[in-house]
């Protein structure tokens, strides 16, 4: 982890927040040749307790990685009572390797928590392989059950966490 590197929670509209979350949708496009991920997202869905977001400022006060959750309750998306949804984790490229994205997760997973969620759900993809390397490594499970936008598609990859006893 580097020296000097601060959380802050932000706004999802932050314009440090907007920022990373361009660079994270070029990445998607990329990857996945495609217009980014497509999940309707809104400010409100992570504002305390109903959800988080993060970033990661370095020394010199640059925004270098993000992260958030988002509360969920039964629906037809495939999501469960309790649920808390990682949303647009990313780490910039120059400063990927350092321990940012475990440490956003860390705190991410701790704020649901506090907040009562029962279970920390994510969907990714077969492109991200350091993600889900990372998910899994930190205690994620590959879900039985698909959820979120992407459910069916056969790149999707959705991943679980139980927070609560």
């Amino acid at each position: 982890m580097p020296h000097g590197t601060e959380l802050r929670v932000v706004a999802y509209d932050h314009p440090d927040a907007v920022k990373l979350n361009d660079q994270v949708q070029l990445e998607y496009a990329e990857r996945y040749r495609s217009d980014g991920d497509m999940t309707p997202l809104d400010p409100s869905m992570f504002t305390p307790p109903r959800g988080l977001y993060l970033l990661a400022y370095d020394a010199d006060g640059t925004p270098v990685a993000s992260g958030g959750w988002r509360g969920h309750e039964a629906n037809d998306e495939g999501y469960a009572d309790g649920d808390a949804e990682l949303k647009r984790m990313y780490v910039v490229p120059e400063a990927r390797g350092l321990g940012l994205a475990r440490r956003i997760l860390a705190e991410l997973e701790a704020d649901a928590r506090a907040a009562g969620r029962l279970r920390m759900v994510l969907e990714t993809g077969d492109q991200q392989p350091e993600a889900i390397a990372l998910y899994l490594s930190s205690g994620y499970a590959m879900a039985e059950q698909k959820f979120g936008l992407y459910r069916d598609y056969d790149s999707s990859r959705c991943m679980t966490k139980r927070l609560q006893p």
